[in-house]
């Protein structure tokens, strides 16, 4: 009999509690000790070293035919009375049964002192069973034995016992084994324990894991022995396993009223088992198993027609098979499927025989589900009388389920002595998950982790990425063993140039990420400065390299509303840009001004970068004549001019539309649609000759016929605005789509946008976009080049998302943008103290609710132009708002003029303009 064989007989005759059977099989057990291949003794192994796994399988199979005759004979392997329905039955007396051993009698004696011989027996095979696992050097076989005690544990009603084994079980199969028949078992085994133990999802996880296993298994013939199971069945049982949890978890949900949770997993269990059918062979052991979760599943799904045959020839055949487990498994599906067909006189005996083999067996979850099949036929049909004792059988057995629960985790945190080993175990698991095994920094999954927990947690980070300059030349170099001498050095250098704070993580290959909380972009990057020098001035002569090993890094720092991959993707966009300049070099992303180099990867994300004019770039406008300076005269004849040719009335106004102003301006953007009456080319400029001006009188002015003012091409146009308040994703999204088309040279705006919505647009629009998630906006074409500069002043808080839109408007609009957030108390001496903020700018936006008095200040303080904006936060005596509006509408501050609450887009628009005009007079 090839090594196997026996032991998976000696489980189904177990399984099928066909205990004669069992125990005929074992009698030969000696003469193959091993069930699987076991690590043969060292030569030098001492005489009372523990027994060989071969002896501790062989143990454990024994002691779990004893555990189940215990079971029969209604007691624990501890000789504790199993039902708690007969409190007055005593308890087996094991020193009795220890002492009859040793005599060698107590087998004619009475059932109880039998009963006590059997229980001693066991507890003594158990513990040698046990001491052989824990002296096994391999963790496979360590993991499978402790899943198949925990087995014998919940077949005693040892929940504690059982957790504490199935615990253990689980930390020793790491996800690195390899595929093998024992690990598929194994695994099998351990779904089936926790789904006893009501681990529904964890039971679920690890038969997934058994049915993956065995797919790897089969593929690779080299796995599987010469005498081992047929691949197809190995994959077709461990796939009616997974299929039976699925539709077990589907019933579930349905109970709970989540039909629509439910079907996913009828649908998944229906898929298996027909895999399962089409790969077992006609006369294979696995057929009934897989029809009956073939029909469970139909069930589920609302076709009881064509479940309930299979079902039949499944009970007529685990019947003959005398299999009492499929038969309690098909009596229960068949049953339960002429309850929901309308039969409910033959539902009842199906129901009734289910839990009959369920309670006489111990399957706790057939049973359980056969007292709520029968309650719910009972109460369908109106008997109240036989529903009632299914329903407080039911509850009993529910509230002992939860107690069991609740007494089995307080004991399982008990035991911290018996599960240091298990802890240890998963301590090295976890540094394994999330540790980089060649530099020792924590790896990829951390850092994602990690960042995601800082920016839930509202903390606004800066992320710098770092890549090892030409990285393959240095393998190439010096080799791969060179290069990750290379790449741990480096690795240092990162972990020394930082704080204590902070965190350097490798994200792959050569490039590396560091987490900086609470740092902005200007700090992080004078301490990547420093790491980059003190990188190039390491002695890399000492690792064979002639040349010195360079670094470039790209940092971007978060703002509210960022999630891990917008912002890996800004930082990862600048360090390409970093990278095209030259390497060996640090690039930041400025949050506001998102400047950076053209062709980036982060154009994806927020549009393409404005185009640089350098002092080498050749002009346009060098070739043409100076201009003249304007004088005085020329304003005075276009005076002239315009009242000789003005109209009586206001024909003028209406015959004919006016340029929107700016058009006389080629350099500055169009503030409105240019009419098509007034686009004339080529004309030529009024001719007026003989005019004297003295002392402001026009004498003897001869004015030829004028041509039409002529309207120079702007560079650009007043930007189509899409509020998204209100509208669904693809509603905004097709508003943009229309303005993109009619008007392809101008940007498209979107405010007050949602997350997803951004992403949309991100996604259909690519290095077009230009999105700013602080500010919930957007924009969809070209950007204009900056003139002029507008400063945002914010009193931080709520009032933050207002004075990002009104910067981002403003940028968008054609104007560069400094923001300046938090200036409240303190901070406000100190902004007016440095007069560069002021100096510096064309225009101030100052965004305040609480500190409406702030834009009054501001207004006071300086002679540059200040747009105020209210927001609604504040006081609930504020009024929405509105208290900071006649707060702002009433100073009497000059030079201040007043948007409407919360309006960032009309403050941006109207500050950009002003800047715009003084930015082109510099």
């Amino acid at each position: 009999m090839p090594p196997g064989t026996l032991h998976h007989r000696v489980t189904a005759a177990l399984s099928n509690w066909q205990l004669d059977d069992a125990e005929q099989l074992l009698s030969g057990v000696e003469r193959d000790p091993s069930p699987y291949v076991a690590a043969v003794p060292a030569d030098d192994a001492m005489e009372d070293a523990p027994n060989s796994l071969g002896r501790a399988w062989a143990d454990t199979l024994r002691a779990e035919l004893l555990v189940r005759r215990l079971r029969l004979a209604g007691f624990t392997l501890v000789g504790d009375p199993v039902s708690s329905d007969s409190p007055a039955e005593p308890a087996l007396d094991l020193h009795a049964g220890v002492a009859e051993l040793l005599d060698g009698t107590g087998v004619e004696a009475d059932p109880r002192s039998e009963s006590a011989s059997r229980a001693a027996l066991a507890i003594a095979l158990v513990r040698s069973a046990k001491a052989a696992f824990d002296a096994a050097d391999d963790d496979l076989q360590r993991a499978a034995g402790l899943a198949r005690h925990a087995r014998i544990e919940l077949l005693s009603r040892r929940i504690d016992a059982a957790m504490d084994e199935a615990v253990e079980a689980a930390s020793l199969l790491d996800p690195a084994l390899s595929p093998s028949v024992l690990l598929v078992d194994t695994l099998s085994t351990l779904a089936g324990v926790l789904a006893d133990l009501e681990l529904m999802p964890l039971a679920l996880d690890y038969q997934r894991r058994a049915h993956e296993t065995a797919l790897a298994a089969a593929a690779d013939p080299e796995v599987l022995e010469p005498d081992a199971a047929d691949p197809d069945v190995l994959v077709a049982v461990a796939a009616t396993r997974l299929g039976e949890l699925c539709a077990e978890l589907g019933e579930g949900l349905l109970d709970d009223g989540a039909p629509e949770s439910a079907a996913p997993y009828f649908a998944e269990a229906r898929q298996l088992a027909e895999q399962a059918l089409a790969q077992l062979p006609p006369d294979a052991h696995g057929i009934v198993p897989a029809q009956i979760v073939h029909g469970w599943a139909l069930v589920g799904m609302g076709e009881q027609a064509a479940a309930v045959g299979p079902l039949r020839a499944a009970v007529r055949l685990s019947c003959a098979a005398a299999d009492r487990a499929r038969l309690a498994s098909a009596q229960l599906a068949l049953g339960r499927a002429l309850r929901r067909q309308g039969d409910g006189r033959a539902a009842d005996e199906h129901l009734v025989a289910a839990l009959d083999l369920a309670t006489e067996h111990g399957l706790p979850r057939v049973r359980r589900a056969a007292l709520r099949e029968l309650c719910t036929l009972h109460a369908d049909l109106n008997d109240a009388e036989r529903a009632l004792p299914y329903l407080q059988a039911y509850l009993s057995d529910e509230l002992d389920r939860v107690d069991e629960r609740r007494t089995r985790w307080v004991e399982l945190f008990g035991r911290r002595k018996s599960l240091l080993e298990t802890e240890r175990a998963a301590g090295q698991l976890r540094r394994q998950a999330y540790e980089d095994p060649l530099t020792h920094l924590p790896n990829r999954r951390y850092a994602e982790a990690r960042l995601d927990g800082l920016l839930a947690a509202g903390d606004v980070p800066a992320l710098a990425v770092v890549d090892v300059d030409r990285f393959k030349s240095i393998n190439d170099a010096i080799g791969h063993p060179g290069g990750d001498a290379v790449l741990r050095v480096v690795g240092e250098l990162l972990v020394a140039g930082v704080r204590d704070t902070d965190e350097v993580c490798r994200w792959a290959g050569d490039e590396f990420v560091i987490l900086l909380p609470e740092t902005t972009s200007e700090q992080a990057e004078r301490a990547l400065e420093r790491i980059r020098a003190s990188v190039v001035g390491y002695p890399w002569s000492e690792l064979g390299l002639d040349v010195p090993v360079t670094i470039s890094a790209g940092i971007a720092s978060a703002t509210r509303g960022d999630d891990r991959k917008t912002l890996f993707a800004a930082a990862d966009g600048v360090l390409y840009d970093a990278k095209r300049s030259g390497r060996d070099r640090v690039v930041r992303l400025s949050a506001v001004t998102q400047t950076r180099a053209a062709a980036s990867p982060l154009d994806a994300h927020f549009g393409p970068a404005p185009a640089r004019r350098t002092e080498d770039a050749p002009q346009e406008e060098a070739a043409a004549p100076a201009p003249v300076p304007p004088s005085p005269l020329d304003d005075a004849l276009r005076a002239v001019t315009a009242v000789l040719e003005e109209e009586p009335g206001f024909a003028s106004l209406l015959g004919r539309p006016h340029a929107p102003l700016g058009a006389e301006r080629p350099a500055e953007p169009l503030l409105g649609p240019v009419p098509e009456t007034a686009r004339v080319e080529d004309a030529e400029p009024v001719l007026v000759e003989d005019a004297v001006i003295e002392d402001a009188v026009i004498e003897d002015v001869v004015v030829e016929e004028a041509e039409p003012v002529v309207l120079g091409t702007a560079a650009g146009a007043e930007t189509d605005v899409v509020w998204a308040t209100g509208r669904s994703t693809e509603q905004v999204l097709t508003l943009v789509r229309e303005a993109r088309r009619e008007h392809p040279d101008r940007p498209v705006l979107v405010l007050r946008a949602v997350p997803e919505t951004l992403v949309a647009l991100a996604t259909e629009h690519g290095r077009e976009t230009t999105m700013d998630a602080a500010a919930s906006a957007a924009a969809v074409g070209p950007v204009p080049e900056p003139s002029g500069r507008v400063t945002v002043l914010c009193s931080g808080g709520a009032d933050t998302p207002v004075a990002a839109e009104a910067a981002f408007v403003a940028r968008i609009a054609g104007t560069e943008v400094v923001r300046i957030d938090d200036v409240a108390g303190s901070r406000t001496r100190n902004l007016f103290a440095d007069r560069t903020v002021f100096d510096d700018t064309d225009c101030l936006v100052v965004v305040a609710g609480m500190e409406a008095s702030l834009a009054t200040m501001v207004g006071s303080l300086t002679d540059v132009p200040v747009v105020a904006v209210p927001t609604s936060t504040g006081q609930p005596s504020a009024f929405g708002g509105l208290g900071a509006l006649m707060t702002m509408l009433t100073a009497a501050t000059p030079g201040m003029t007043v948007s409407n609450i919360d309006n960032g887009y009309s403050a941006g628009v109207f500050a950009a303009r002003v800047a715009r005009r003084s930015g082109r007079t510099r």
